[in-house]
């Protein structure tokens, strides 16, 4: 166990914050050693994509390195496939791709770890995971016992599960399983997937071609976390009723939006804040993504406080301007 260790290097913000101790663990026996008998706050991180650290961590952090790939049930329709919560998404991604198996190329480039998959409910061009998630198993860290999750048990919600609600804090997500498919189908009705297939003169994409055609979108629009820090989506899309976006389209008239209900649209979040002006804005040492309005950015030496002040103003000012209160996606510490 290493004591006073700087977290820079491991969140994909790259701020500075002090962890009093740290520790990894590669197996779900190594956990319950190192979190036996703890007195200490615990912190448990994956890939450090979905988290903004504003102060020091006067606890004990453990970093998940639990891997693995394996199948656990196949018939002809679909395989599922048992994966360490601490495999890397996007190469588990990648694998998936090389099988032939379908299912998650829409979620292709997502930053962060298949442990903290299931927690947020990670989503891109509407695919969730609890589309294809079957179940997890984690750590009870109070009495150390496995237990089995299933989707129903998990809660999932737009980026959001049990585990960001009622259980926050008291599990360690240690294996999870995905069921994909074996069959031919890619989902490209979301976003500029089509557009993007349709420039390279594809009209059948495999999954291959649906996941290089998000990658190739999300190079274009999203700041790579190794060269310049982010979180990736730092605002949820928010749900509004119809009244609301009704006023909205009366100034807007092209507001974008997607339907949920008789009652209500989902707004996205970036054009809100790109319609208001803070698009490619920097304060200090920190700022709103130039091609992305969703996305903050560490330009370099800002703090975790800076960042979050400056996600404060436009929560203030979307709310003041479009009558609409931003939630932040990125975990706050």
């Amino acid at each position: 166990m290493l004591k006073n260790i700087n977290l820079k290097n491991f969140t994909t913000f790259g701020v500075s914050a002090e962890a009093a101790h740290f520790a990894t663990f590669s197996s779900e026996e190594e956990a319950r050693k190192l979190t036996y008998n703890n007195t200490e706050e615990l912190l448990i991180l994956g890939g450090g994509s979905n988290l903004l650290l504003t102060k020091n961590f006067n606890g004990l952090v453990l970093k998940n390195e639990i891997k693995g790939i394996s199948a656990e049930e196949k018939n002809e329709n679909s395989i599922v496939l048992k994966v360490g919560a601490g495999e890397v998404w996007h190469e588990f991604v990648l694998y998936t791709i090389e099988q032939g198996y379908y299912g998650i190329e829409n979620m292709s480039l997502i930053p962060g770890s298949v442990g903290a998959s299931p927690m947020q409910n990670i989503g891109a061009y509407g695919v969730e995971i609890k589309d294809v998630f079957e179940k997890l198993e984690a750590l009870e860290i109070q009495t150390g016992e496995i237990h089995t999750f299933s989707k129903e048990a998990c809660a999932f919600g737009y980026r959001e599960s049990v585990f960001k609600r009622a259980l926050k804090g008291k599990y360690i997500i240690t294996q999870v399983y995905f069921r994909l498919s074996l069959q031919e189908k890619t989902s490209t009705h979301y976003g500029a997937i089509e557009s993007e297939l349709s420039k390279q003169g594809i009209s059948n994409p495999t999954c291959k071609d649906v996941s290089n055609a998000v990658i190739a979108i999300r190079t274009s629009k999203l700041p790579n976390p190794k060269e310049l820090g982010n979180a990736g989506s730092f605002f949820k899309n928010p749900v509004v009723s119809i009244d609301i976006y009704n006023k909205i389209q009366e100034k807007y008239k092209d507001a974008p939006s997607y339907p949920i209900d008789e009652k209500s649209v989902k707004v996205p979040a970036g054009w809100l804040i790109e319609t208001a002006g803070w698009k490619g804005k920097k304060i200090g040492a920190c700022g709103v993504h130039k091609n992305q309005a969703l996305v903050l950015v560490n330009y370099g030496g800002a703090t975790g406080n800076e960042i979050y002040n400056l996600s404060s103003e436009i929560i203030e000012d979307i709310d003041r301007k479009f009558g609409i209160t931003l939630e932040r996606e990125v975990n706050i510490l």
